[in-house]
Order: structure tokens, then sequence, then C-alpha cells
């Protein structure tokens, strides 16, 4: 049986009152408090009246002050005002009692107070069986609710009892349910009483459902506040008893730990750990070397960052702003900490990566990793491995031992005061190793993304989480780090800088620094550019600008000294001030000689400084065919002389030689610089051109720089530190290179301006070199052999 409701009577204009955060059911009572203008005015005109009836309705949104009709609902309730009580001038409040449900027909206005149209919808009373049952139903679990609410009244039960009709019920039972206006709104608004029995029973029980949990936690939450307080009062007999002993600074100091264990927010296991240390220390005496043992080991726990994260800065464009704010140049390394950043912006859970630096002294390694730090919001923490040589410093020393301690991984962690710093392995290649263990090979399990998450510290015994750390190493050379090691790593190498980068770095970053070091001003001295030039030029000769910053410093200091003499000291450095401050110049430019010779050869030589240019000489005299090769080289150096020679008495013929040419004299192969160690392959080019160029007696062209290892079939092979060699051959004036074909990827590293100036061959069998180096006669007389036309020689780039 279907509700049916009545033929409306006809439309009636009521006063129309807009309630907040309430809603009004029909045969309902309930205390209305009036402080709106509007809604002041209505109920001042009803005083006159005998129980006056009025229109009740709930405003869409509660924080409107003065509602038009637009902003209310449109289904509400006709109300009687039962009693009006005055609280203070301009506030009152109102008894309602709903009568029937009705609805806005048409607006009549807001002055003085809002009026309209309305019609209000009676309902038929309707049983059958299924709303019979419904209402049953609907009765007992609104009993069982107003059992878990904390301030339901006893009368409400007996309304519950005492109201027949369904649709009431339903309305009675949704004015006491506490839940939100929409809610309510929402039941008045469902005219069918099968559909409004149904809702309110849905709502009952999820709130029935969420009672029931309130009060189960709040059961759980007295009866641990009860277990709390009865080892709060015991913990306090048990000081006074300790007091009465002597012993109570003991158990001070042990109640200290256990509030740091409880703030640390350990995992199981480790809390598990402190507090068996803990129990422990109770049956110790403090003066005991055991109890100490126990008190630094719960310390360490205790101090760990277990659960302090610093909050990762992901903002791409400031991270890039803070590196070049930091750095010049360095944009291979910049772009991947950028891409680092813009990945973590999308996944937030992606491990840090492993990265190395490779690259001399003094480029900005460590520097580096400060601003990245920095960048990304993250702690700093350096951890040096130069000259360590103790497993034990990687994963800690055991307990077993006196005077144990943690590894240097736990230490960097707790210093860092963060899960997820960025943390330095300083100087990895420097590693060593003896009979206390390989640190390197402890170091795999620390730099492994798929093991770090669960390291186990010696010391502590406990796993320790290191994957949120962000891992940069720094070394100088990688043929030192252990394979497997640089295997683990993201290999970035950082050449040394060119000449304009120096003097970039020198006039944007060095000078200011060292200025407000030095407690200088701009305007007590400042640089020119030929003092920086000279700086650059004749007093530092390094891959890196360490030592330029050095030079800087003691011409800043200079003229600190002479400003804390009182004189008013407003200096321009220029050239002859750096000279009269540093003295002489320390270091001759490196310049390409102005006219060949025969015998003489140009190489480009690799070193931890960068680039230089390696003069080889070679002088024949009477003999028996002896070799000698001075200028401290090493072996690999030495094979390489012996290769040349090979090569040179093969082709014996093709250069215009007897066959047992070297029957008849001695060679004396000398490298200058005999102080300076040098090996090797690289320099087999130019060790072949100058054995050549002494046998054919052809000068080899002074502006010509080589490198490249030879094969005893004349093959080219490549080499390392091409961006170093060819910055040295520019700054020394020359204007061709030749290196091996193979090398022409690692063009890219040159930078452009470098790459203009010089005409770079490249080869890859030694037949086309000496038509490349040697100047050849005009008179007809021998010449080096051509290079077969299918491989000659190639030119990636003009001189300008």
């Amino acid at each position: 049986m279907s509700a049916t409701i009545p033929p409306p009577e006809g439309p009636e204009i009521l006063p129309i009152l807009p309630l907040r955060n309430s809603v009004l059911f029909p045969a309902s009572v309930v205390p209305v408090n009036v402080g709106r203008a509007r809604s002041v005015k209505l109920i001042e005109e009803s005083f006159g009246r005998d129980r006056p009836t009025i229109g009740v309705v709930a405003q869409l949104v509660a924080d409107v002050e003065d509602p038009e009709f637009e902003q209310v609902y449109e289904l509400g309730t006709v109300a009687r005002v039962l009693k009006v009580i005055r609280l203070s001038s301009g506030n009152y409040s109102v008894v309602l009692q709903g009568i029937a449900r009705m609805r806005i027909l048409e607006p009549q206005g807001r002055v003085p107070y809002m009026r309209a149209r309305v019609q209000r919808i009676h309902e038929a009373p309707i049983r059958d069986t299924e709303i019979d049952a419904l209402g049953a139903a609907l009765r007992e679990s609104a009993r069982k609710l107003g059992e878990l609410l904390p301030h339901q009244s006893r009368e409400h039960a007996l309304q519950l009892d005492n109201v027949s009709d369904a649709g009431a019920l339903a309305d009675l039972v949704a004015t006491n349910l506490p839940v939100s206006t929409q809610q309510k709104q929402q039941i008045l608004q469902i005219l069918d009483v099968r559909e409004r029995l149904r809702k309110v029973a849905e709502l009952v029980s999820r709130q029935s459902q969420v009672y029931r949990v309130k009060k189960e936690i709040s059961t759980m939450v007295q009866e641990e506040m009860s277990r709390s307080q009865r080892e709060f009062l015991l913990r306090q007999q048990m000081k006074t008893i300790r007091r009465e002993l002597g012993e109570a600074e003991d158990d001070d100091e042990i109640e200290t730990l256990r509030e740091r264990i409880a703030r640390a927010h350990m995992p199981n296991d480790a809390e598990k750990a402190a507090r068996k240390q803990l129990s422990r220390m109770r049956s110790m005496s403090p003066n005991g070397a055991e109890y100490q043992v126990c008190r630094n080991y719960v310390e360490w726990l205790a101090d760990l960052p277990w659960s302090k994260t610093t909050a990762d800065r992901l903002d791409v464009a400031e991270a890039r702003r803070v590196l070049d704010e930091d750095h010049h140049g360095l944009d291979r390394i910049k772009r991947r900490i950028v891409e680092y950043i813009a990945v973590r912006r999308l996944k937030s859970d992606i491990r840090g990566p492993i990265l190395c630096f490779v690259g001399p002294p003094g480029v900005g390694k460590t520097s580096l990793a400060k601003s990245i730090a920095r960048a990304t919001g993250r702690n700093f923490v350096r951890v040096a491995l130069g000259g360590v040589q103790d497993e034990a410093e990687i994963r800690g020393h055991r307990r077993t031992y006196v005077g144990a301690y943690p590894g240097r991984f736990v230490a960097g962690l707790k210093n860092a005061g963060a899960r997820n710093p960025v943390m330095l392995l300083d100087e990895i290649d420097k590693l060593g190793s003896d009979g206390r263990g390989d640190p390197a090979s402890a170091l795999l399990e620390v730099l492994d993304p798929e093991q770090n998450n669960t390291f186990t510290d010696h010391y502590l015994e406990v796993p320790v989480d290191l994957s949120p750390v962000l891992f940069i190493a720094t070394a100088n050379r990688k043929d030192t780090i252990p394979r497997p090691l640089l295997d683990r790593m993201e290999l970035i190498e950082l050449a040394g800088y060119t000449r304009d980068e120096k003097q970039a770095i020198a006039k944007n970053f060095l000078i200011p620094k060292q200025l407000e070091e030095h407690g200088l001003s701009p305007e007590r001295l400042d640089f020119s550019d030929e003092a920086i030039d000279r700086l650059v030029d004749e007093y530092t000769r390094e891959a890196g600008v360490r030592r330029l910053e050095q030079t800087i410093a003691s011409v800043c200091r200079h003229v600190a000294v002479r400003l804390a003499e009182g004189e008013d000291v407003a200096q321009l450095a220029d050239g002859a001030y750096v000279e009269k401050v540093l003295g002489p110049p320390r270091y001759d430019k490196q310049i390409a000689e102005k006219l060949g010779h025969a015998g003489v050869a140009t190489g480009l030589a690799w070193t931890p400084a960068g680039g230089e240019l390696m003069i080889v000489e070679a002088s024949q005299m009477q003999g028996t065919g002896g070799i000698r090769v001075t200028g401290k080289v090493g072996d690999v150096m030495q094979e390489s002389v012996a290769a040349a020679f090979t090569y040179i008495r093969a082709r014996a013929e093709s250069l215009g030689l007897a066959p047992d040419f070297l029957s008849k004299i001695d060679v004396h192969l000398h490298l200058p610089g005999g102080g300076i160690p040098k090996d090797g392959p690289s320099g087999g080019i130019a060790i072949f051109v100058a054995i050549a160029s002494m046998l054919t007696q052809l000068k080899v062209r002074p502006d010509v720089g080589m490198t490249g290892e030879i094969t005893l079939r004349g093959h080219v092979l490549p080499v390392s530190g091409i961006k170093e060699k060819c910055l040295a051959a520019h700054r020394a004036g020359l204007k061709h290179v030749l290196i091996p074909k193979r090398n022409e990827a690692d063009l890219d590293e040159v930078p452009e301006t470098i790459r203009k100036d010089l005409v770079i061959h490249l080869v890859s069998k030694v037949d086309e070199v000496l038509a490349l180096v040697l100047e050849l006669p005009s008179d007809g007389s021998p010449r080096p052999p051509s290079p077969p036309a299918s491989s000659g020689p190639q030119e990636v780039a003009t001189a300008s």
C-alpha cells in the first residue's frame, strides 16, 4: 500500500523564520535562539497574538547573515510559537512546535521580515504490515542508540513508545539524531513514509556503530590510563625506596633514558633492544663498567633520528637558482640534480641516487654537495673516508670490545639529525685495507639501494634504514676505486676549469667571498681584469680553483693589515700590485714554441691538476744501437718507446732509412721535467713523431699537439683526458690537435669556445700522422709516407 497525500488546503501567507543550523520536524517541540534583525522583528510582532503560526525553513549555507529566498530550502515546516522569552535587548529564546510540512510557493517580500505564500503538506496516517515492521525495527534501534548517546533523556524513550504513527515516529527519531543539518533536511523532504523510515533507520544504524566504536575506544583509554596511573604510583614508591637507599640519582637517569626512548619513536626491534638494556641497568651498580656500556648503547639508540625527516624542497626553479648561485658551470651535474628533484615531485617514494663526483682537486666537489643539500632542503653531513683502513669504521665495533662505538654512517645520521640527509663520502678513492678488513667491501652494502634499507651496524645490532639518504661520493681518480663499488655509483666526471671559467669564478664567486671573510668591501679592495689574469696564469697551475682562492686571500690579508694599521685604503689591485704582494710569478705560462725542430714533438698529457704540454726530445749520436730514455718515465711509457722504435724499423724503407740504420747510432729520448714522474700510453704518438723527425731530419710543426696510444700494427688507440688536453693546447697557443678517431665522442665535453679556435684532426693510423705534423721539404728530399686514401685524417673543427 503506497502513501497517499490528501488534497492540499488552499495556500496561505506566513512569516518565514530561517534557521542556521537546525531543521524543525512536525510534531516536535524545540527551543530556538533568535538574534538577527529580521527574525527579531518577526518575533516582536508575534507577542500580541495567541500562539501565532509561522513558517520555519533551514538555510542552504549557515554562514549567511541575511539570507535571500534563494538561500533557504523550499520545503520547511509550519510551526506554532508556544513561548517567547526575552534574553536581552534584541535576543529572544523561542519555543516552536512543528505542525506540518510546507512548501514555499511564492516569496512575498523581506521587509520588515521574510513572508511567503506557502502550501501545507498533510500526511494521511497509513498502516500495513511492512510499515508496522519498519516502525517497530526503528523504535528498537532508536532505543539502543539512546543508550549509547551520552546526553539522551529518559523522556525521549517514553516518547518513542507513545508515538503510533509511522511517519511521526521517523520525524521524532530524526529530530534527536546527531547528524548534520543537510542530512536532516533530506529526511524532511522525503514525503513517502516507507522511504523515510528506511532512511532514518539507516542513519540510526550508522550512528549506533559510530558511538559503539567511540565507547569501546573510551573504555580502552580509561583502562590504559588506569594501568598508567598504577604504574606511576608504583614507580613513585620505588623512587622513595631508592632514595632511602641512596640510589635516587641512578633511578632518575634510567627514567630519563626511558623518556628519551619513548620520544625517539624507534622501530620495534630497536625499542625492544633499548628496553632490554634498561632492565639490565636496574640491577647494576652505576659505578660498574658494564653499566656505562649499557648506558652508552641506549643513548646511541635514543639519539638516532629514527622518525625525524626534513621536508624535501621540490621546487625545480628554486633548486636551479640555488645551484647557479653557488657554482659557475657544471651544467651536467646541475641537470642531474634538477632531474632528481623533478622525479621526486612526481613520485615521492623514489630512492635517492648514489652519485660519485670524480675530478681533480679544487673543482668544487665538496662545495657542490653542500649546494645540493641547500637546493633540496636537506641537512648535510660529511663522512671522511680518506685513509680509512679498518672495516669497523664502516660497520662499527662490536660491544665486546672496550671503547667500542658505531661506524661512521650511524654517527653521520646522528649528527645530521634526520634520516634523509645529504651524506658526503669524501675521498672514497683513498680507502685502504690491512689485516683489520677491507672498508671498500663493507661499503658495498651501504651503497646498494637493494640492501641499505636494513643496514646493520655491529655496535647497534639492529637494522638501520639508509635508503632515504642521498649519498654523494667524491674522488680524484676512478681507477683506484674497486670495480664492484664503482658499479654501484652513478659516475659524474668533473673536468678542470678553462681559463675563461677560472676568471669568471674568481670575479663572481671567489673575490666576493674572500672580501666578506676578511671584512673588506669592494670600495676598499677591487681586482682588475689584469690582476685576475695574472693570478690565473702566473701564480696558479691547477685544474680547480683552490690555489687561486688562496692567492686572492693573500692579497686580501695584505690590505687588511694596512687597514688595521690605520691607513685609509682604497686599493685597485692591478698586475703590478699583485706582483708586489705575491712576489715574482711562480709559473711560466706554457707557450708553444715559435719554430719547429727536428726531433722535438709536442705531446699532450693529463695530470691531476689538468692538462699540460709534454715535450718529447730525441737525439742521435754514433753508437751501436743503444736506446736510452730519461725523464723519470714509468714502465708503460717505456713500452710506448719500444713500440715506436719497432714500428719505425718495420717502416724504415718508406721513411727513407737504411734497414740497419739503428746499428750505427745511439738514440737518447728525453722528456723534460725530470722531477715529475711520467707514465701512461697516451704519449705514444708524440714519441713516434719525435723519433721519426730525428731520423728523417724533418722539423715538427710547432703549432701541433698530439695524444694517442700506438700499436705495433700502426693503430692509434683512444686515451683519456681529451677535454683537459684540448684546454692545455688552447692555453699554450697551439692551433692543431691530433687525437684518436675513437675519441671523437669525447669532443662533446670540450667547450665550444675552445673547439672553434682549434683544428682537431681525428687519426686512426700512425701513417696518417707524419703528413700532418712534419714540415715537408721543398727540394725533393725523402718525404714521410702518405696515408692510405681510404683512411685519411678528419678535421672536425676549423680555427677561426
